[in-house]
């Protein structure tokens, strides 16, 4: 089926006729990643990708490969009609596992999500570290994109997992690009933004598996903003801080390795599973909140009580999980997924809009500051603003990890700033509406507050989970002489510039 699928989209190729349909996001109809593309294929192997982009280049018709589709908002593709979309997720082969006493790699390809190499790998008693994001992610995808865990002590990037990356250029020829920190080629492959081409496989660093810990405290805002930010991050394998902005409260989740005897509890973390009559009262009232800020000072209220606990279940049994700390299986605790029989939150149209900016972290309590400032702009004008989402404002922390479009390289920088101790990520979620116009309570908030940001800090966007006039307005903080190095191996990968992005247009690198 999946082979007649694409031969009926190779044909395509040569039609005059393109029928424009849009290519979503992950949260479904009317969030399209890809406005306008001719066609969507679903190989079930990397010589079919091979093929596909062979045909398409003969063509000269632009290309983009999806796994997931896990983007934010519309800058997958570029604005051309002609477009088709490599769609990844059924070429999921895995090989070549090997594993030592402390390290060993597998071959993974395209469309391998985290979840499933987490599944393979823990059957036969490894772990890739942390290296690791979402659940619903395929690995090629977080690697091209940049993604990254929260730490400032370990290699959270996932691409610092990476051994090599195998991409399919703008001929149809796999091209085998192998770490060496040195050369242009691996500095552009390692965040590559799918320019140079979509990612065939990948060769990727594996370990023994092990057990971790989560542990969350709660901290007062004034406590967090002038006091050792750092400190609350770097001591720890992986942490992060949630911030919830009317409370003027934080959380601090951190984790780290136990032995595998410690306790024989198996936690298993879902940040996003809901039941239906969860997901209809938070979107009644979050809907509310587009007019009545009083409901989104309640709804706050409401899930810094429910974020307070632990988001875990028993794997073994599906129990919930009702004290700190919780014990299990490195991938089960820091990632997990959904509970058994249970579905996302956009499933049930609880859908968002996102901002996310690396800082670097010397400059934290300085940013956060800032923040807190606009905030209370708004309040001393009778207009009280709020985190409206689950988990409140996210502040991740990423140590540094040198490629050339990644958020925390720290090396030989123009921009005056030290990024040598790592970076701080503001990423900052927030309901989208289900009704009128979509706009949030006080729209102009979130605007003013991205541009003042991006304005007074040497901020880096983050490629998926930004608007393009955010991704506009940051191109004055990224590394001219990183963009002019990426743009040469880009060009020599593809070109004609088949594989082109708004992204890619935006910072220049086409």
């Amino acid at each position: 089926m999946a082979k007649s699928i694409v031969l009926a989209a190779l044909l395509s190729l040569y039609s005059t006729c393109v029928s424009a349909i849009p290519y979503n996001t992950f949260d479904g109809d009317g969030f399209p990643a890809c406005h306008n593309v001719s066609a969507i294929y679903h190989p079930s192997s990397v010589d079919e990708m091979v093929s596909i982009v062979k045909k398409a280049a003969a063509s000269g018709v632009p290309v983009r490969a999806s796994g997931k589709g896990h983007m934010w908002y519309d800058t997958m593709c570029s604005d051309d009609n002609n477009t088709i979309i490599i769609q990844t997720e059924g070429v999921n082969g895995i090989s070549d596992f090997s594993l030592g006493s402390t390290e060993g790699s597998v071959m993974i390809e395209a469309g391998v999500t985290f979840f499933e190499l987490a599944e393979y790998l823990h059957e036969r008693g490894a772990s890739i570290g942390y290296a690791l994001v979402n659940w619903n992610m395929t690995i090629a995808g977080a690697v091209a994109m940049g993604a990254h865990r929260s730490s400032l002590r370990e290699a959270s990037m996932v691409a610092a997992g990476t051994k090599e990356i195998h991409i399919i250029d703008g001929t149809g020829t796999i091209q085998k690009v192998v770490r060496d920190d040195t050369n242009d080629v691996w500095l552009a492959a390692s965040t590559s933004l799918g320019l140079l081409g979509p990612i065939a496989r990948i060769k990727f660093t594996i370990y023994p598996d092990f057990k971790v810990y989560a542990k969350q405290n709660i901290l007062e805002e004034a406590d967090v903003l002038n006091g050792d930010i750092y400190g609350l991050i770097a001591p720890y394998a992986t942490a992060n801080l949630w911030w919830w902005p009317y409370l003027k409260k934080f959380h601090q989740r951190y984790y780290d390795v136990v032995p595998t005897d410690l306790s024989p509890q198996q936690g298993f973390q879902s940040t996003f599973s809901i039941t239906e009559l969860e997901a209809i009262t938070a979107r009644t009232l979050l809907d509310s909140g587009k007019i009545l800020p009083t409901s989104n000072m309640l709804a706050e209220t409401i899930f810094y009580g429910l974020w307070s606990a632990p988001n875990f279940h028993e794997k073994t049994n599906d129990s919930a999980i009702t004290t700190w700390p919780v014990y299990g299986w490195n991938y089960d605790v820091l990632i997990g997924g959904l509970y058994p029989g249970m579905l996302p939150e956009w499933d049930y149209n609880l859908r968002g809009y996102t901002l996310e900016l690396a800082v670097p972290v010397t400059q934290a309590n300085k940013l956060l500051k800032r923040v807190r400032a606009l905030f209370d702009a708004e309040a001393a004008k009778g207009i009280i603003m709020t985190s409206t989402y689950r988990s409140g404002i996210n502040i991740k922390f990423g140590r540094p990890y040198n490629d050339l479009l990644g958020q925390v390289w720290s090396v030989n920088n123009t921009d005056g700033a030290d990024w040598t101790k790592g970076a701080i990520m503001f990423d900052f979620p927030s309901f989208r509406p289900t009704w009128g116009d979509n706009l949030r309570f006080n729209e102009p908030f979130y605007h003013n507050l991205a541009t003042t940001l991006m304005n007074e800090f040497p901020c880096r966007p983050h490629w998926t989970k930004n608007t393009r006039d955010v991704l506009k307005q940051s191109v004055k903080n990224l590394d001219a002489d990183h963009l002019k190095r990426f743009a040469a191996v880009r060009a020599k990968f593809d070109p004609k510039g088949m594989f082109k992005s708004v992204v890619g247009e935006i910072i220049g690198v086409m």
